[in-house]
């Protein structure tokens, strides 16, 4: 196995085991774009798909430091670097000229912030997610693929609504593409464990710095998704995906005072901890799919979760291959799946190497 740097936060980095696959012939010299491309995810996905026998990846991203760090780290004539906002249209056109795959990473996601810049939130996650659609359709581009999250679901903060949007504007466009071949499709997921934003890096920076760990209820619920099941489903959709659908997978979740007591143990240190009120726009257990999602569920050979639903269609008796309908009969919380054991939640953070060196 080959490890790869991927930052997840603005003052550490981590590295991330991605298993030894055998080459998949779905990229085999497709050219590849990947909006966001020098976040997190976007790092990852790039480390696997060099892998990969392709053609070319496009990074296309504002922050010019990170491309200069991810070059520099890759080293691979594969990769192309092109600054760029998705906001901007006529600079996203010109990023999917003769692109195969674009999987859309790009977004404001940072709860908080998005709650008092409402308006920037909708140009970006979701004017930028129509710029992307069209610029897709416009450029005849095989398969885009759109990275979804949890907020989508019953969304009640600007964040998830915005979100909830993008989804809307991928699956829809499956509808209105005319004699376009492009394929729109989506994922829908959680945090990635240890991404920038969630709740891990958040608890070591803490107890690096020696501070009382701020914790709203211990018995919080989160979906737990490692970087290298979050890829997996990615290029599963990429496969398998019809269009016009939402892909969920099938997780366990974690309560976030065992997260907090297990970080604890691994890094031998006992701060104290500190309850805090119920931050804007959290939710107490994540929900992937609501129970107005489950009559338009199904289940695939992949055993994920699958939502082909569209307002535009009015027969949803649709026969989709490899899938049956789902079984569940109220909405995909994280109160409702199993939870990870402190034991369990240990053996990941030290297989994720999400623990930093220094402790």
């Amino acid at each position: 196995m080959k490890y790869y740097d991927v930052p997840i936060s603005q003052t550490f980095m981590r590295k991330v085991i991605l298993p030894n696959l055998k080459r998949l012939h779905m990229f085999e010299n497709k050219k590849i774009l990947i909006t966001g491309g020098t976040g997190s995810l976007g790092t990852a996905l790039t480390a696997k798909l060099l892998k990969e026998n392709v053609d070319t990846i496009r990074i296309f991203s504002r922050d010019e430091l990170k491309q200069s760090q991810m070059e520099s780290h890759f080293n691979d004539g594969r990769l192309r670097f092109l600054i760029g906002d998705v906001r901007d249209k006529e600079r996203l056109e010109n990023a999917v000229e003769d692109i195969n795959i674009v999987i859309h990473t790009a977004a404001l996601k940072q709860v908080p912030v998005i709650e008092y810049n409402p308006f920037e939130a909708i140009k970006t996650n979701v004017q930028g997610a129509q710029n992307l659609v069209e610029a897709c359709l416009n450029k005849d581009v095989e398969f885009a693929l759109a990275i979804g999250t949890d907020k989508a679901v019953s969304p009640f903060n600007t964040y998830g609504a915005t979100k909830l949007l993008m989804e809307r504007l991928f699956v829809s466009a499956n509808y209105y593409k005319g004699d376009h071949k492009t394929k729109f499709s989506c994922v829908r997921y959680g945090n990635v464990l240890g991404s920038r934003g969630s709740i891990i890096p958040k608890f070591i920076e803490q107890i690096m710095s020696g501070n009382k760990i701020t914790i709203t209820d211990p018995n919080m619920t989160r979906f737990s998704i490692t970087i290298d099941q979050a890829l997996d489903l990615i290029f599963r959709v990429i496969k398998n995906s019809v269009g016009g659908d939402v892909h969920i997978p099938k997780l366990d979740a974690f309560k976030v005072g065992d997260m907090k007591d297990v970080l604890l143990d691994l890094m031998g240190c006992k701060n104290d901890e500190e309850r805090i009120p119920v931050r804007i726009g959290e939710k107490f257990h994540e929900i992937l799919i609501n129970e107005h999602e489950i009559k338009n569920t199904y289940e695939n050979q992949d055993n994920d979760y699958l939502i082909y639903e569209n307002q535009l269609v009015k027969d949803q008796s649709i026969n989709i291959p490899n899938a049956k309908k789902t079984t569940l009969t109220t909405g995909y919380s994280s109160d409702k799946v199993r939870i990870t054991s402190k034991e369990e939640l240990k053996k990941i953070l030290i297989e994720q190497n999400l623990i930093p060196k220094s402790f």
